[in-house]
């Protein structure tokens, strides 16, 4: 069985987030939640950056662009709100994605949107995972040698 990353720091990510579910309820906009929470990790003790622009590269030149996940807790855990029906594949695809610009190993997906409960889901980054980069990648490498 593989090792479950950063147990004790999702539970307590995972905890404030059951707090702010059960003291506001479902049905409330991102923006209110994403305050609760910041207020909520504050309460916890939870070091976290809130909506952080972080930005990319290509080729070794930075982009203008960047990617803003809702928190950075502990340094090392992306955490993404969401206030919808369910959570779907083009939600955890953005998760993923963030996990593979930061190189992080763990994101924490949140729906406060679920009634009558919170929803949430964990993705890491496994080995598998890696594997799976790594030969998309070298198959990129590859396509681009023969352009």
């Amino acid at each position: 069985m593989a090792d479950i990353v950063y147990t004790e720091e999702s539970f307590k990510i995972i905890g404030s987030c059951f707090e702010v579910y059960n003291q506001k309820g479902f049905g409330f906009t991102e923006p209110i939640y994403q305050e609760c929470l910041q207020i909520e990790f504050s309460l916890q003790g939870i070091p976290f950056i809130a909506q952080p622009e972080l930005q990319q590269c290509y080729k070794g030149k930075l982009l203008n662009q960047f990617f803003k996940p809702d928190f950075i807790c502990f340094e090392k855990i992306i955490v993404e709100i969401k206030s919808v029906a369910s959570i779907i594949d083009a939600h955890r695809a953005q998760a993923i994605n963030y996990l593979n610009a930061t190189g992080f190993e763990l994101a924490l997906l949140i729906n406060f949107g679920q009634h009558p409960k919170l929803e949430h889901e964990r993705l890491a980054k496994s080995k598998k995972f890696a594997a799976a980069l790594s030969i998309s990648d070298e198959i990129g490498s590859w396509l681009q040698d023969k352009n």
